[in-house]
């Protein structure tokens, strides 16, 4: 009986961290699916070799431990995941082409609630949040695996250097160097989105330019959605490798490949540290709506400067908790909805 109330324990404590080490894997990963994976395989390792552990650090900086050996392991195949703008030029409409490229190729979208332990500190909560922005993430993206690491660590965990050398085994002098080499190459190019400025929680403008959306984009009203959009707005559309650039663009493409998305219905979701929408367009054959995209949205001055569609609903509404299915708004009228 002790051992099953041991083994029950271990699991509530490792359980507590779990949040935390998905948000630390996501940022080294850049993919939702290989985080989950990550962090399951660090819970097993855990589990399998406790009894091993001494206690002479702290289970977090252990776990930590192990979860950075599985990343490193996972990104020796060099795989780095991107943006469609990291890999292309915009694309001008009247070139506009839709050309997949596989699941390997993209940074994912996140839930918050997955990766952004609870905080009572609003500090604290708006650096985790930054950190998981996509401009941010696509930074992470360009750094070798360890360095990316150290970054992490140091500056979004804030962990001593001392700290960091212990759990890759490696100098404090290491350590530093790796870091100083990290943030020169995220000064060298400041990454399209990385001024995105959303208040946390959303401030009354933001809230407004929110609901302005909303409607334009429901009542898929190209006026209404031109004058929010900044004049350097891009929009991106993963697996696709197009983007657009610019209001003239972007709303000619949506009302001509992107036709059919006329008389979507929008639910907010949170995403990426940033306002995101669940994008659900009509089903013409069954009626209702279904989904189509999980939307993520990049504001800065009072505009939409970025709106990115990742578009493998099947991957992305199961992950999110959203249905699958919206019954027409009459239906739900009809039902007390």
């Amino acid at each position: 009986m002790g051992d099953t109330t041991a083994t029950t324990d271990l699991d509530v404590e490792l359980e507590k961290y779990r949040v935390e080490l998905t948000g630390y894997c996501y940022r080294m990963l850049g993919s939702s699916f290989e985080a989950e994976d990550a962090v399951q395989d660090t819970m097993v390792r855990a589990w399998r070799s406790h009894e091993k552990f001494e206690g002479r650090s702290s289970l977090r900086s252990w776990l930590y431990r192990i979860a950075t050996n599985v990343c490193l392991d996972m990104l020796t195949a060099g795989n780095k995941r991107a943006r469609p703008m990291d890999l292309t030029e915009a694309t001008p409409l009247a070139r506009a082409a839709l050309s997949p490229r596989p699941d390997h190729t993209w940074l994912e979208p996140m839930p918050d609630a997955r990766v952004l332990p609870a905080t009572a500190d609003p500090a604290e909560a708006a650096v985790a949040k930054e950190s998981v922005r996509l401009a941010f993430m696509a930074a992470l993206q360009r750094l070798p695996a360890k360095q990316r690491a150290v970054l992490i660590l140091r500056e979004v965990l804030a962990w001593k250097a001392s700290e960091v050398a212990e759990l890759l085994g490696t100098s404090v002098a290491s350590v530093n160097s790796a870091l100083q080499r990290a943030r020169a190459t995220l000064a060298e190019r400041a990454e399209p989105g990385a001024d995105a400025a959303v208040a946390d929680p959303l401030d009354e403008e933001q809230k407004k330019l929110l609901e302005r959306y909303v409607a334009a984009f429901e009542g898929y009203d190209m006026t209404a959605l031109t004058a929010l959009l900044h004049e350097d707005a891009v929009m991106t559309m993963p697996p696709f490798d197009l983007w657009l650039r610019g209001p003239g663009d972007i709303t000619g493409f949506m009302t001509t490949l992107g036709s059919a998305c006329a008389g979507s219905r929008l639910r907010p979701v949170e995403v990426n540290g940033l306002p995101g929408f669940a994008h659900y367009k009509p089903d013409p054959e069954g009626g209702g709506f279904v989904p189509w995209a999980v939307q993520v949205l990049e504001i800065s001055d009072g505009r939409i400067t970025g709106f990115h569609f990742f578009l493998d609903t099947k991957r992305w509404f199961p992950l999110f908790g959203l249905p699958l299915h919206l019954e027409a708004e009459t239906d739900q009228v009809e039902k007390g909805g």
